[in-house]
C-alpha cells in the first residue's frame, strides 16, 4: 500500500469537517488503497469536542486509516503534510462587518500560511475552505513564500456543483450529463456561474447548455441567481450553513487535484490569476476554468467572452481587488 499521505483538516470540531472526515478516511478522495494519516487542528476550548470525533473515527473502524492526531498547535499541525484543507475560519456574526471578519481572518491565515512555511512539504498542496476563501487563500500563499503560489487554491466547486445540478434539474437530467459549467470571480454572492460553454447530455447526444434550455431570460437571471445565493438559501431553510454539500464539493475538488480531470472536461477552482488570457488583474486569488494533470492546474484558454459575462468577470474582480487591499493592509499590521 505505500507510504501513507498525511492530511490536515482544520476546523476539524466543525460541521463541515464531520461530513468531510469520513469521506476522506474511507477513501473517496485518495482512492481505496491509498493508507492515510489525518492531523486536526482546531482551536484550544474546542479540544473535548475533537476527542469526540476521535473516537468516531476511530469506531468507524477504517483500514485506510494509520493515525488520527487531534492537536490544537500548529507546529504539530502542519509539520510534514502532503495536504491541508482549511476548513477553520472565523465566523460572521450578527452585526460583524465585512471588514471585522477580514480582520479577524488575515490574522488566522497568516499565521497559518507562515506555519505552512516553516513545517509542510514544499510540494504541499493548500485548500481554503473558509470564508472569505479567496483572499484568506490569498493571504495565506503571501505568508508561505516557499510554497508555489499554484499550490494554492480555493473552494468554488460548491458554487460549480450548484450550478450543474440547477441546469440538470431544468432539463429533467442526472447532473453528471452536464459538464464545462464556470465559475469566475469571488465565492462571494458576486461569483459568476457561467454556462456558455457548457455541454448536456440530451438522449445521447452532447448539446450546448443554451440550446438545450432555450431559455435565455432564465439562463442569464434566475438561474444566476440561484447559485449566487445558494448558500443563504440553505442557511434559511436549515438554520445552519450547507455543511454536507460543501463536504463533497472539497472531495470532488481534492479528488481533482490528486487524480487530474476527466478528458475533455474543467472544473471550477479559485486559483492565483497572475498570467490568465481572461483579463483578470494579475495577484487575486480568482475563480477559473481549469484542467488538471499530474497535480498541476492549467488554465483553459481561448474560450470567447460576450459583454454579458465581461462586465460579470469585472465586477466579482473588483470586489476581490477591494477584499485585497483592504486585508493586505491588515496584513503588515497582523
Amino acid at each position: 500500500q505505500g507510504e501513507p499521505v498525511r492530511v490536515l483538516v482544520t476546523g476539524a470540531a466543525g460541521q463541515i469537517a464531520y461530513s468531510l472526515l469520513y469521506s476522506i478516511a474511507k477513501g473517496d478522495v485518495f482512492g481505496k488503497d491509498q493508507p492515510l494519516i489525518l492531523v486536526l487542528l482546531d482551536i484550544t476550548p474546542m479540544m473535548t469536542v475533537l476527542e469526540g470525533v476521535v473516537m468516531e473515527l476511530q469506531d468507524c473502524a477504517l483500514p485506510l486509516l494509520r493515525e488520527v492526531i487531534p492537536t490544537d498547535k500548529e507546529e504539530v499541525a502542519f509539520k510534514d503534510l502532503d495536504i491541508a484543507i482549511l476548513v477553520g475560519s472565523m465566523p460572521r456574526r450578527e452585526g460583524m462587518e465585512r471588514k471585522d471578519l477580514l480582520k479577524a481572518n488575515v490574522k488566522i491565515f497568516k499565521s497559518q500560511g507562515a506555519a505552512l512555511d516553516k513545517y509542510a512539504k514544499k510540494t504541499v498542496k493548500v485548500v481554503v475552505v473558509g470564508n472569505p476563501a479567496n483572499t484568506n487563500c490569498l493571504i495565506a500563499s503571501k505568508s508561505a513564500p516557499s510554497i508555489p503560489k499554484e499550490n494554492f487554491s480555493c473552494l468554488t466547486r460548491l458554487d460549480h456543483n450548484r450550478a450543474k445540478s440547477q441546469i440538470a434539474l431544468k432539463l429533467g437530467v442526472t447532473a453528471n450529463d452536464v459538464k464545462n459549467v464556470i465559475i469566475w470571480g469571488n465565492h462571494s454572492s458576486t461569483q459568476y456561474p457561467d454556462v456558455n460553454h457548457a455541454k448536456v447530455n440530451v438522449k445521447g447526444k452532447e448539446v450546448g447548455v443554451y440550446e438545450a434550455i432555450k431559455d435565455d431570460s432564465w439562463l442569464k437571471g434566475d438561474f444566476i441567481l440561484t447559485v449566487q445565493q445558494r448558500g443563504a438559501a440553505v442557511i434559511k431553510a436549515r438554520k445552519l450553513s450547507s455543511a454536507m454539500s460543501a463536504a463533497k464539493a472539497i472531495c470532488d475538488h481534492v479528488r481533482d487535484i490528486w487524480f487530474g480531470t476527466p478528458a475533455g472536461e474543467f472544473v471550477s477552482m479559485g486559483v492565483i490569476s497572475d498570467g490568465n488570457s481572461y483579463g483578470v488583474p494579475e495577484d487575486l486569488l480568482y475563480s477559473f476554468p481549469v484542467v488538471i494533470k499530474d497535480k498541476t492546474w492549467k488554465f483553459v484558454e481561448g474560450l470567447p467572452i460576450n459583454d454579458f459575462s465581461r462586465e460579470k468577470m469585472d465586477l466579482t474582480a473588483k470586489e476581490l481587488t477591494e477584499e485585497k487591499e483592504t486585508a493586505v493592509e491588515f496584513l503588515s499590521s497582523a
